[in-house]
């Protein structure tokens, strides 16, 4: 049921970003008088295709093969007609026979769009969710796996600034200024004494491997009873309830809720026996911890920690567009990384197994509507990107255009589409192929 769920999220999320993306292109197609034969979410193949439908002169259609999707626009060398077709001298209502500045526009339009539905998606996320952070002055300390304690860091340190500024949210010590930044330094207080850490510029690559390894927060409010149990999740099939809580696994006790991270990252996929403490009895259950080192469940102490600040819609639009912006500039800072060599390639790109895992086997609409806003924006930067074959590619050469005074040969482009798309291919295979080795290793 989990993968059928992670499925069906991927297909609606890749759905709505495609529609979306395509659509850009048409209206603005639409706009300057220029014809559009097809509007496909996905791509139809060998005349296959799950639906259309006629609509005026466009026919409006889903695919069979679930990846991109397309509009063909009457006029245009694309991936779906090239020079020959275009042989005959131009139609007026032809993108070919607009001036430049149409076309320019039309091709961004489907990045337009996408950076749109983003800021769309985060602004009403920041509008009902509003702020959610930890205070660092509530935070006694960090609990440090075994990535920060390779850094340097220990169990205690108090992290009072980076780069020599006060931290202020607990959650800024895992933003990308932090995780893609170069020769990033951390001041602590360790033991009373104030010290400089500073973190590796590979620091991205070894939290992908493990995002728990790095550090979590040792709260004022040690209460960790039970508040919240993940559907089919260890801790359900365990039979722990709201109000319990664990103080001890197996022969060792508990008393801090990171002692009880600590032993259970120590029997992962294991059975255990959990002391639990209920309404006052103690009694034991049986549990198999998750392959994760966790038991699913979340505690009460992680309530009071967060504090939640409610914004305005003035307030939630300009934390949506900060939010929405910071995905494309997080792109390139981890692009930078993957060409220095700090960051693998192979662990920071994802395909659609591996978008799918993002999403999750379980059906949360916040979850589901945050990674989709995260993706329109990573659609819109690497469409961007001057690869033939992609609007990026095409911006490209009705720049050189608008220039030259010029436009580009058609065969030139012909050309230029053909290498493009053995380009893509090429990276959609690297990208499938790099999800299955992930999941079967």
């Amino acid at each position: 049921m989990g993968v059928l769920i992670m499925i069906l999220q991927l297909i609606l999320g890749l759905s709505v970003l495609v529609a979306v993306h395509e659509f850009g292109h048409y209206i603005a197609a639409r706009a300057f008088g220029m014809r559009v034969h097809k509007f496909f979410i996905f791509f139809d193949a060998w005349g296959k295709k799950l639906w259309s439908k006629k609509i005026g002169e466009t026919e409006f259609g889903i695919g069979i093969i679930p990846f991109g999707g397309y509009v063909q626009i009457a006029g245009m060398i694309d991936e779906t007609q090239n020079a020959d077709a275009l042989s005959k001298e131009p139609e007026p209502w032809e993108f070919r026979a607009k001036p430049a500045w149409q076309r320019l526009i039309v091709m961004l339009g489907g990045i337009i769009m996408n950076v749109i539905t983003g800021i769309l998606i985060f602004s009403l996320i920041s509008y009902t969710q509003g702020e959610n952070y930890i205070p660092n002055e509530r935070v006694q300390g960090i609990i440090v796996g075994d990535i920060g304690e390779s850094v340097g860091l220990r169990t205690g340190d108090k992290v009072i600034a980076v780069n020599g500024k006060a931290v202020e949210r607990f959650n800024d010590l895992f933003s990308s200024d932090v995780l893609l930044g170069s020769d990033v330094v951390f001041t602590v207080v360790r033991a009373g004494d104030t010290l400089q850490i500073h973190l590796p510029n590979d620091l991205a690559d070894k939290v992908i491997d493990n995002k728990d390894g790095f550090i979590l927060p040792i709260p004022y409010l040690t209460n960790y009873e039970i508040v919240e149990i993940a559907p089919n999740s260890p801790a359900e099939k365990a039979g722990l309830q709201k109000g319990d809580k664990i103080v001890g696994v197996n022969q060792d006790s508990v008393r801090h809720f990171y002692e009880l991270s600590e032993l259970l990252a120590k029997h992962k996929n294991e059975e255990v026996t959990l002391k639990v403490l209920r309404r006052g009895q103690l009694i034991e259950l049986t549990a198999t911890v998750g392959k994760d080192g966790k038991l699913g469940f979340q505690p009460a102490f992680f309530n009071q920690l967060y504090e939640r600040k409610d914004l305005s819609p003035g307030e939630a639009f300009v934390k949506g567009t900060s939010t929405a912006f910071n995905v494309i500039f997080d792109n390139i800072k981890g692009f930078k990384k993957i060409f220095r060599g700090e960051v693998s390639a192979s662990k920071s790109l994802a395909g659609p197994i591996g978008i799918g895992a993002i999403y999750g086997s379980v059906w949360d609409w916040l979850h589901f509507w945050t990674i989709t806003g995260l993706l329109s924006m990573v659609l819109a930067f690497m469409n961007l990107l001057p690869i033939p074959a992609l609007d990026g590619g095409h911006v490209v050469f009705l720049l050189l255009e608008i220039l030259s005074g010029r436009p580009v040969p058609e065969k030139i482009l012909e050309k230029a589409q053909q290498v493009g798309m053995v380009i893509l291919l090429a990276l959609m295979v690297f990208a499938v192929f790099n999800d299955l080795f992930k999941f079967f290793t």
